[in-house]
């Protein structure tokens, strides 16, 4: 059986972590991988930061009501983004493995591949920003303690879901498991789905 070279969960983290700890670059770094999975970790990993600040800013109570549409409709284009994103990865690996003979008693994973690179990526974003909390000196020894935890314990999830994603990728190699991509069918984005974008509903 020839080796496949999939993306190891340990790269994908620490690809990750570097882009989030460069300042901006969701928004100004070019592209690194124009093609194959990696474009779309990329990618993936681009919209879940542009939809955290989105989130928060979101959030924010004392702006006019038109710019808090303005951010709830770029979370919506996001979010779709992100979840294109996360099916291309699963083709990707998908076709990857399209030869690999599948035995009878192979298992099915509930999870994609391309859904764990997806938690890996949330997973760097609130790391960064957890981290962040544990510097904040406007905030008592107690918060930056609470953080500090915190931080290790998304650390340690983290590189449980880095070696399942290893894990499974390999037993999808060895033909023991597999999994199958799964369309997100985002209704409230789809203009033949949604109600109040279809027949102009106001209420």
């Amino acid at each position: 059986m020839t080796e496949i070279t999939f993306p190891r969960g340990a790269e994908i983290a620490a690809f990750h972590d570097h882009c989030v700890h460069t300042e901006h670059w969701e928004h100004d770094a070019p592209v690194q991988f124009p093609s194959g999975v990696w474009c779309f970790i990329e990618r993936n990993h681009r919209h879940n930061s542009l939809l955290w600040a989105e989130e928060d800013q979101a959030r924010r109570k004392h702006v006019p009501d038109s710019e808090i549409a303005a951010n709830k409709r770029a979370i919506d284009r996001n979010n779709q983004a992100r979840n294109d994103a996360i099916e291309k990865i699963d083709e990707i690996l998908l076709t990857e493995l399209d030869s690999v003979a599948r035995q009878p008693d192979a298992w099915l994973n509930s999870e994609t591949a391309g859904s764990m690179v997806d938690r890996m990526s949330v997973l760097s974003l609130k790391i960064y920003h957890m981290n962040l909390q544990t510097q904040r000196a406007d905030a008592d020894e107690a918060h930056r303690e609470t953080c500090r935890q915190k931080v290790l314990r998304l650390k340690e999830q983290r590189a449980d879901l880095a070696e399942s994603f290893d894990r499974l990728l390999q037993a999808a190699q060895e033909g023991t498991a597999y999994f199958k991509v799964y369309r997100q069918f985002k209704m409230y984005n789809d203009p033949t789905l949604n109600p109040y974008l279809y027949s102009g509903k106001s209420d």
